[in-house]
């Protein structure tokens, strides 16, 4: 079983800044692919970001140029880095693990971007 864990959310005023960080168990992490979701009320849960294990991403248009994946692969760690936020960038942001079939969930950090 992999422990997903996530941090780093919090409320951040339009065009604020904030990194989530996502900590995930296991000795197999570097062949993890690792993503960002996030669900806004009332929404379907939607990909937001990816990182491979080769390190190639994908990302979500709407968040394009303002969102960074990235993954440190001695820390057992993913990261968000996201800039230029807008109120709706809001929702519940969930870290996912996935290695062949498998696939991890954490609990999710809220991110709310208000003045």
């Amino acid at each position: 079983q992999v422990q997903v864990v996530e941090s780093g959310g919090g409320l951040v005023q339009p065009g604020g800044s904030l990194r989530l960080s996502c900590a995930a168990s296991g000795s197999r992490f570097s062949a993890y692919t690792m993503g960002w979701y996030r669900q806004a009320p009332g929404t379907q849960r939607e990909l937001v970001a990816a990182i491979t294990s080769g390190g190639s991403t994908n990302y979500a248009d709407s968040v394009k140029g303002r969102f960074t994946i990235s993954r440190d692969n001695a820390k057992n760690t993913v990261y968000l880095q996201m800039i230029s936020l807008k109120p709706e960038d809001t929702a519940v942001y969930y870290c996912n693990a996935a290695f062949t079939i498998r696939s991890y969930w954490g609990q999710g950090t809220q991110v709310t971007v208000s003045s």
